[in-house]
């Protein structure tokens, strides 16, 4: 029987990987990677290589969707496989179809965890985990055309009073990764459209960029401000807070994110 361990690598570089993950990696007969579900920035392959002393195959968003990850596969059946992933493993669901694939055709599945930007921008902002609803990402238009998922998800977790962590588009193979910026102009198109007042210029938004590094930059500030501000490169991601804070994430929001004196009056 072969095995197919995922791996998370983490945040920002080859250095975030777990020493778990590490060793799997050292001990594996073939390594496959992917790098479309996130960017990160800080990886330097050929020094992954040199330190694991293995090769790297990096594999395409095509690959694993479209051939459905048979390449991969077809090495796990007769070997160990090591399958790395930015953050943490199982977040895509493609590598959930992955694993799936692999079980139903006798190949045993291991997970190996990294740090997730879901874990790691709540603890960034200062905001609770229990009080995030229904997570979201905000894509790209397409031939003019834009999803109203995103101000939808957004406008039902309000109503539960419950913030919104919303990813960002990436598109690996282009070179092009949404910003703050653009998502923030995306959403108040789509207020103009939809007239809920769910995201308006002066809603209060949250934006981190390079989550995991010590060039991490996080603000909170109403959209008309927060628009205008340079957060740097990717990765970048946004949250929506819901209308109402806990006294707590207040003072957070103002101590970490030197966030506007005002969100006191948000607090329950």
């Amino acid at each position: 029987m072969g095995e197919l361990v995922f791996v998370g690598l983490g945040l920002f570089d080859h250095h975030d990987i777990s020493v778990h993950g590490l060793n799997e990696v050292k001990e594996a007969d073939f390594v496959f990677a992917e790098f479309y579900t996130n960017l990160m920035a800080g990886l330097s392959l050929d020094s992954f290589e040199e330190e694991v002393g293995k090769r790297v195959t990096v594999v395409s968003r095509k690959m694993l969707e479209d051939e459905n990850g048979e390449q991969v596969l077809q090495k796990a059946e007769g070997g160990r496989v090591a399958f790395l992933v930015p953050g943490d493993p199982l977040i895509a669901t493609t590598h959930v179809d992955l694993r799936i694939r692999a079980e139903k055709r006798g190949i045993r599945t291991r997970l190996i965890h990294g740090a997730s930007i879901i874990s790691a921008v709540i603890g960034l902002s200062g905001l609770q985990n229990y009080r995030f609803g229904r997570s979201v990402t905000i894509p790209f238009p397409e031939d003019g055309s834009f999803s109203e998922t995103p101000y939808t998800v957004i406008a039902e977790n309000k109503a539960r009073n419950l913030h919104t962590l919303c990813f960002l588009d990436i598109q690996a193979e282009k070179k092009r990764y949404m910003t703050i910026n653009e998502a923030l102009k995306l959403l108040l198109g789509l207020e103009e459209k939809r007239k809920r007042r769910i995201v308006t210029l002066d809603t209060l938004a949250v934006g981190a960029a390079r989550v995991g590094t010590v060039e991490a930059s996080v603000r909170a500030e109403k959209v008309r401000h927060l628009i205008r501000f340079d957060f740097g490169g990717p990765p970048h991601v946004l949250v929506m807070p819901s209308e109402k804070l806990h006294f707590m994430e207040a003072e957070a929001l103002i101590t970490f994110t030197h966030g506007p004196e005002w969100v006191r009056e948000m607090a329950q």
